[in-house]
């Protein structure tokens, strides 16, 4: 009975490892299907960020241009 015991309490440190290693193969298709989802798609506050600044970019255009125009007219 004892030798028993023994042996269920070996197989289970054994089998420890091999559960463990069971789960991280399991788990690492999800854990690269949401890493590859999250890299490909764009959260809100990415896109609120990505528009500031476009925006911010358009407005300096504009004003550099609006300073340019004023050169010009000033040169005539």
């Amino acid at each position: 009975m004892k030798a028993a015991a023994a042996l269920l309490g070996l197989a289970a440190l054994l089998l420890a490892g091999c559960v463990s290693t069971a789960v991280a193969v399991v788990k690492a298709p999800f854990q690269v299907a949401g890493w590859t989802v999250d890299k490909l798609t764009t959260s809100q506050s990415e896109s609120d960020r990505n528009r500031g600044r476009r925006e911010r970019k358009a407005e300096d255009a504009e004003r550099k241009a609006a300073k340019k125009a004023a050169r010009e007219h000033d040169r005539r």
